[in-house]
């Protein structure tokens, strides 16, 4: 199971407060996790995955790991008793919800999300225009491209950092639906681009639509973001 968790995880977006993370080294911490699960069998195998394996996670590096279906928890006094809070599989759609996550970040919070949670087209029927947190808190902007199938990559770390630590420089991910972003995260001096996908990997996906398939370019997949104010 750990092992077909890390494929998700390594399409995950972290944003961690550095005054936090020091104490979060000193004292048992809190994590909750939200989720929607639905629709998608792919999102929703995560899900169950996920909350299989963090619980794990959790007893053996002593934290408490909650998860709740119930976007309504999204509020100050609900995330008052966390230190750090997940989206799995999406993110919030009803703007007080977006108001206590922004608040809750600003104010030394810290965050991990897992591929669709960083989702925006606002051309869709999806609630979008979440400017601050897919323009600013994320720094992605909307959704490109995606490989298809579902397909193994080879991983570059691209940066020493704790998400990365044990990692080896170059190492084979899982199968997996691979993003593209539209805007270009090297340019951003708040992000640290933690892993992409190695040039080695390409072409990448197998189709059908040629669109789907990579042939080149520079595709971060892990990165986290500092300085929210």
């Amino acid at each position: 199971m750990k092992k077909v968790l890390l494929a998700i995880v390594i399409v995950l977006i972290c944003i961690f407060n550095a005054d936090l993370a020091s104490a979060l080294q000193k004292k048992k911490f809190k994590v909750i996790a939200f989720y929607t699960a639905k629709s998608d069998l792919a999102h929703i195998s995560f899900v169950h995955e996920a909350n299989a394996w963090f619980p794990l996670m959790a007893k053996k590096y002593h934290f408490e790991y909650d998860s709740t279906s119930n976007w309504e928890n999204l509020n100050k006094k609900f995330l008052a008793d966390y230190q750090v809070v997940l989206f799995l599989d999406t993110r919030p759609e009803k703007q007080e919800q977006r108001e206590a996550f922004q608040q809750y970040m600003e104010n030394g919070g810290a965050w991990m999300g897992f591929h669709f949670a960083a989702f925006s087209l606002n051309n869709s029927a999806i609630p979008q225009n979440w400017d601050w947190y897919h323009n600013y808190f994320l720094g992605s902007g909307e959704y490109g491209s995606n490989t298809w199938r579902p397909t193994s990559a080879v991983l570059k770390v691209e940066l020493n950092h704790p998400v990365t630590s044990g990692l080896p420089k170059l190492f084979k991910a899982q199968p997996n639906e691979w993003y593209r972003w539209t805007n270009d995260l090297r340019k951003n001096p708040a992000i640290d681009i933690l892993l992409s996908i190695d040039s080695t990997s390409f072409p990448l996906g197998t189709g059908p639509k040629q669109s789907e398939i990579w042939h080149g370019g520079f595709y971060p997949v892990v990165w986290s973001k500092k300085n929210l104010k």
